[in-house]
């Protein structure tokens, strides 16, 4: 197995016992993304020599017996919102194309003090405005889209151009393009990962999280990120925990929800058929399946746009006023709807959402997490705008896609995507496990165990490349 094909846990193993150096390590991936990137547009800018540097200096002080953990020497991307001290966070968009960071994301500067090696910032849909990421091409079929708003990250993780990256989240942008390019993604609590240095989307429904090739390199990661920091006003005031998961198998005891409304509406066959194969083989593990209703289905749209819509056209009031020239159409299409909100609009999606957690921290009474779909449909074609069921119904891409994720953020729930197999065409299925505030030991557990039971995952083997 070639360096570049090593996820992360594996990598952190074979440099621990010097099996590897750092610097071979940053070598192969650096070797991949020049021979990927042009097909897959995965990265805004790839800082090579910083890359390298980073990893010779790695190397000697592993050497030298000052190894700083698991991902000291690993290879990494950072989504283009996420601040790195001296480098450009253009948040992809002509709005900042002159915008450097002065300072360190608390995410980047942990990212460092753990000693990852920074490779670039990766791609992402214009301020996270969106679901596809245009611009990027999907790891597994390059005339597909890569999902969003962290699809750079994303396909980079996929096609082994990082070991690991970071995304944000605040509908879906984290778990939709894990799902659709075959890797693991991690909406955590919300507060649990601090947002100081991140450019925001909307402010009470953004997370930030990791991309990884599998749940236990997940672990990894937000066990050296999560901790409180008072920078950002909604951290909580968490320890330090190590959140991997042990190398069991069994799951009794657990009790896994299954939905038997919305979550599974308007769900292609293959997604459904390989979601459910999953979830059986959850109880298989030992798990006992319990149906639940999932409460204010009919809200739930209304009350994530209610939301996000409003917050970001806030965020965004003086520079859309003054350039907004500089937006992408479909973007500032959003951000001037949101200036015909009322406050009375978004008091009541307010007063849903906190009704919303109320009813979804009952349901959780009788399960200790709910398995459903990530996104209806595997990755569509890029350009297309729509999606017909077989019912008849239309639905655009982009609701479609945020449809089963979004409440998550809503309710600031955690919830992991995993790969669950593929459909017809080859293209990945992903399947999420949601559960309560704080318990992403659960989730991990539950997906670590899963996976431990499928065929060791292959790198999207970028069909166009060849």
């Amino acid at each position: 197995m070639r360096p570049y094909e090593l996820p992360l846990t594996a990598a952190a193993e074979a440099i621990r016992t010097r099996q590897l150096s750092p610097v071979e390590l940053a070598d192969s991936v650096l070797e991949r993304i020049a021979h990927l990137e042009p097909r897959l547009q995965a990265y805004v800018t790839v800082a090579a020599g910083r890359a390298r540097e980073a990893a010779r200096e790695a190397e000697r002080d592993i050497v030298a017996g000052r190894c700083l953990g698991p991902l000291h020497g690993i290879p990494m991307g950072v989504k283009d919102l996420i601040d790195v001290a001296g480098t450009a966070t253009s948040a992809g968009s002509r709005v900042r194309a002159d915008h450097r960071a002065q300072g360190d994301s608390t995410v980047a500067a942990r990212l460092a003090a753990a000693g990852a090696v920074l490779l670039g910032k990766t791609q992402t849909h214009e301020f996270a405005y969106g679901l596809t990421t245009p611009q990027t091409h999907n790891a597994w079929d390059t005339g597909r889209v890569a999902g969003g708003s962290s699809g750079g990250s994303a396909v980079a993780v996929a096609a082994g151009m990082a070991t690991f990256a970071l995304g944000t989240d605040t509908g879906g942008s984290i778990r939709v393009p894990s799902a659709l390019n075959g890797v693991v993604g991690l909406k955590p609590t919300y507060g649990l990962l601090p947002r100081h240095g991140v450019t925001s989307l909307s402010w009470s429904l953004d997370h930030v999280g990791p991309i990884t090739r599998t749940v236990e390199d997940a672990a990894l990661v937000l066990t050296a990120l999560a901790e409180h920091d008072p920078r950002d006003p909604a951290s909580l005031p968490t320890p330090a925990t190590d959140y991997r998961p042990d190398a069991g198998t069994d799951l009794t005891g657990l009790r896994v929800g299954v939905p038997r409304n919305y979550y599974f509406d308007h769900v292609d066959p293959e997604v459904e058929a390989a979601v459910r194969q999953a979830v059986d083989q959850l109880q298989a593990l030992g798990a006992r399946l319990v149906e639940v209703e999932i409460p204010m289905t009919r809200y739930i749209q209304a009350t994530h746009w209610g939301l996000m819509v409003p917050e970001a056209t806030a965020y965004h009031e003086a520079t859309l006023r003054t350039v907004p020239e500089l937006y992408q159409a479909d973007v500032r299409i959003l951000l001037e709807a949101g200036e015909l909100m009322t406050a009375g609009d978004y008091l009541r999606a307010q007063r849903s959402r906190t009704l919303m957690r109320q009813e979804w921290a009952r349901m959780f009474r009788k399960v200790d997490l709910i398995a459903a779909p990530t996104v209806p449909a595997t990755a569509v074609k890029a350009g297309q705008e729509t999606i017909t069921w077989a019912d008849g119904t239309v639905e655009g891409v982009s609701d479609a896609y945020v449809r089963l994720s979004s409440p998550a953020n809503i309710t600031g729930i955690p919830s992991l995507s995993v790969p669950v197999g593929q459909d017809a065409a080859g293209l990945p299925i992903g399947m999420q496990l949601l559960g309560r505030p704080l318990q992403e030991s659960v989730l991990l557990r539950a997906g670590h165990a899963y996976e431990q039971t499928q065929p060791a995952r292959d790198l999207a083997r970028v069909r166009a490349a060849h």
